[in-house]
């Protein structure tokens, strides 16, 4: 890793961190004004410029300092002592006005981008997930009218696809011999008309179909033998006999589904129960193929909730000519309403979600950066509802995110600041928690060491992600290691601390072991 592109690397994290602790004083405390340098004391043999002026932008300038090591005050600008980087200065009207100021270079550098808070008349609409069902209001059961035997079954198991008019089972029915032979007896006799029809009755009451009955005026044979055959093309989603079992009146022996048609059950999150409504718009896309869209309107919602996934389902019917779906496809569904309503709108990637709050990052009258706490509503696209915490026309950044830690920071420090009492001008300013005591390691040559730290040309760290570099280091007393000499060729031991890096241990290569 290349020297300069680490310093940037390092000064982008650090600005990060600044810009949610900053910020969040400023805007909490907005009438307060806050001197930093009250919170930041000097560095040992340092003094503050209070009265030395920017020649380039005229501000008073409080003291320069390396963003890496805050709490180290130099009263002139130049190259910092611990990185490879120029000082920065700390300007006095910086507590003036809410929320921290950013330069436009080093916004550029840092790629921060800027959005507007938008209206806009959209549809109500969310986002929720979907499954296919067979249409049960098409389906045909098929059921024995007499009592007879399968004498002869065509389908070999549910979940089969069958044809219309296609034969399902033949069934032998007895109780059709005596009423047939006794029909076709009076006729050939000439029995008179009243005799016949009687007969005929006696027949339909028996449940002889009216087709055995004609054939048998046709023919003169009797049919003891019934074909039960699918009334519509789908899938045999029940099969309840086989060859040679014993049927009886009303017993189901089949139901054929159908698949022109199939139920989309969509799954309502339990927080948007109440925003659905029977008459919306679904447009689902299958969740194998995007390319596949299917449309219908809501139907029916079924009453209750699911106690196991918390959310309210939704029917419709969604067209299926071509016979593609089947039943359990998972579908991706978009519900919209036809009323269209004006709503503040920004762009999903400006909010940072904690799992308590969303805040977005606002760039204030001054030109400054501010942490502002939002509540939002649902998602439109790439865009995001604000439902309260913006006004129309706001900037807010909608990139360069990556810099703040929102779960860490969020969490850990602006609780802390919020505990603080209000500051006032003689006050001084929250500090950052202290990071873990993480111990690092890695071998060098001293180039300086005076009684406040030594300067090593170390080797990477890559615990840190340092490439090579020359650097300094804290030591822990001023008489600690006096035994290391410039030149000298050691391995060293070292945490990281609020003012910087402090040595833990410094060994010559021909001891450590």
């Amino acid at each position: 890793m290349s020297r300069p592109f680490l310093m940037r690397a390092l000064s982008v994290v650090a600005i990060g961190v600044a810009l949610v602790g900053a910020g969040y004083v400023a805007g909490t405390y907005r009438t307060a004004t806050i001197t930093p340098t009250a919170a930041l004391p000097s560095g040992p043999g340092e003094k503050s410029s209070a009265n030395t002026n920017d020649p380039n932008s005229g501000r008073k300038v409080l003291y320069w300092h390396d963003p890496m090591v805050p709490n180290q005050h130099f009263d002139k600008p130049g190259k910092s002592p611990f990185m490879d980087m120029q000082l920065q200065p700390v300007y006095a009207d910086d507590g003036v006005a809410a929320g921290i100021a950013v330069d436009g270079g080093l916004q550029q550098s840092l790629g921060i981008r800027y959005a507007a808070v938008r209206r806009a008349s959209t549809a109500q609409a969310f986002d929720a997930v979907g499954t296919t069902q067979f249409d049960e209001s098409i389906a045909e059961v098929i059921q024995s009218r007499t009592t007879g035997y399968i004498d002869q079954l065509y389908a070999n198991a549910p979940m089969q696809r069958v044809e219309q008019g296609a034969p399902l089972a033949s069934v032998f029915v007895p109780d059709w011999l005596a009423p047939q032979e006794e029909y076709l007896a009076l006729k050939r006799a000439g029995a008179d008309r009243g005799l016949l029809d009687a007969a005929r009755a006696r027949m339909r009451a028996m449940s002889v179909p009216l087709g055995i009955v004609a054939a048998l005026d046709r023919t003169g044979k009797v049919q003891t033998h019934l074909t039960l055959s699918a009334p519509r093309s789908g899938v045999l989603t029940e099969l309840n006999v086989r060859a040679g079992a014993m049927v009886v009146p009303g017993q189901t022996i089949a139901k054929v589904a159908g698949l022109s048609t199939l139920w989309l059950i969509v799954e309502i999150p339990e927080s948007l129960a109440l925003r659905v409504q029977r008459g919306m718009r679904v447009d689902a896309t299958f969740e194998g193929d995007v390319t596949e869209h299917f449309s219908g309107h809501i139907r029916e919602i079924l009453p209750g909730i699911n106690t196991s996934s918390r959310t309210l389902q939704a029917r419709l019917e969604i067209a299926n000519p071509a016979f593609r779906l089947t039943p359990g496809m998972l579908m991706r569904v978009r519900v919209r309403s036809p009323e269209q309503t004006s709503r503040l709108y920004v762009p999903s990637e400006a909010v940072i979600t904690t799992g308590k709050r969303s805040i977005v990052i606002v760039k204030n009258d001054h030109g400054r950066l501010q942490p502002v706490e939002i509540k939002v509503g649902i998602d439109q696209g790439d865009d995001t509802e604000v439902i309260s915490g913006l006004a129309e026309g706001q900037q807010v950044v909608a990139s360069g995110q990556f810099l703040i830690d929102s779960e860490a920071s969020l969490k850990s420090m602006l609780p802390r600041l919020k505990a603080n009492a209000p500051p006032t001008e003689s006050t001084t300013a929250p500090s950052l928690p202290a990071p873990a005591a993480t111990v690092y390691e890695t071998t060098g040559k001293v180039e300086t060491v005076t009684d406040a730290q030594i300067t090593f040309s170390h080797e990477p760290v890559p615990a840190l992600g340092w490439g090579a570099m020359t650097m300094s280091f804290e030591k822990p007393s001023p008489s600690a290691f006096s035994d290391v000499k410039a030149g000298a060729t050691v391995h060293f031991s070292f945490t990281q601390s609020d003012s910087g890096y402090r040595l833990t241990k410094v060994q010559p290569m021909g001891e450590a072991k």
